[in-house]
């Protein structure tokens, strides 16, 4: 009896036990973390195709106008952002959410949920929204099988979230407001022993348009490095800027001079360019 009964024992595990296959996700989920302001804002979202369906119409095999989506496939598409952001025109804490949309013909409702944790649109509470708003909508050639999400325009303090299926584009628009913040860390630096003239001069000029201070803090750095091409560069920028065009000539042919010593050909192109346009 034993000796019959451990092969049917083994038989029965042969035909219940299930082989492990690997298989490629019919919509692929894609992750991008996006450096932004003083953080970073990441984004989580499955990417499906078209594959011949229709889509964006009524009663659409995909993404039907007038019905909420959930902006790709299977779990909810979320946003989580580190540094406060404002989406839409709502300031934002820091934390996850959920992005869902109502395409439209001539434009989409954003919306923004607490529910980020959701499957998909199960569960979803219009009380959890946090901010709705609406977007344009413009037509794009030729035809993305895929849908695609993406950063774009990429500022100091803004960005835009661009969605793209078929031959529709739609952007978000996300601001932060950082200048202040930044300004007080390096008023605060420059009052310490090891001041960050480049950086400060970098500010001055970029974001506060304050050419004498950044003129100031752009000397103070060359005195610290007599060979550093690119802060003759960003010193010839500020003094045009400043319509001393004499003394950004001076400072673009510097650039030239230590740039050629270094071998870096890219600052030897910005200093010519630069000088054409004196």
């Amino acid at each position: 009896m034993k000796k019959l009964f451990l092969p049917a024992v083994i038989a029965g595990i042969c035909l219940t036990a299930k082989a492990q296959v690997n298989m490629p996700q019919p919509s692929p989920t894609q992750t991008i973390v996006q450096n932004f302001g003083l953080g970073k804002i990441a984004l989580e979202y499955s990417r499906p195709s078209i594959k011949g369906r229709t889509l964006f119409e009524e009663n659409s095999d995909l993404a039907p106008l007038g019905k909420i989506w959930r902006t790709g496939a299977n779990a909810a598409t979320r946003l989580t952002f580190s540094d406060f952001v404002n989406f839409g025109g709502k300031d934002l804490d820091t934390g996850s959410y959920a992005l869902f949309t109502i395409p439209g013909k001539t434009e989409w409702e954003i919306i923004l949920n607490k529910g980020y944790n959701n499957d998909g649109l199960q569960n979803y509470k219009e009380s959890d929204d946090v901010v709705r708003f609406k977007v344009p909508v413009m037509e794009r050639t030729p035809a993305t099988e895929t849908f695609t999400m993406q950063f774009h325009n990429l500022r100091n303090e803004s960005c835009s979230l661009n969605l793209i299926w078929g031959n529709v584009f739609v952007s978000i628009p996300i601001t932060t407001n950082i200048k202040d913040r930044v300004k007080a860390q390096i008023e605060k630096a420059l009052m310490g022993n090891d001041k960050p003239y480049w950086q400060a001069a970098n500010f001055y000029y970029d974001w506060d348009k304050n050419y004498p201070k950044a003129l100031e803090n752009v000397t103070k750095a060359l005195d610290e490095n007599k060979d550093g091409f690119w802060i003759y560069m960003l010193k010839a920028k500020i003094e045009a800027a400043m319509g001393d065009k004499a003394n950004a000539k001076i400072s673009a042919q510097k650039c030239i001079e230590t740039a050629s010593k270094a071998k870096n050909d890219d600052y030897v192109k910005q200093a010519n360019l630069l000088l054409q346009t004196l």
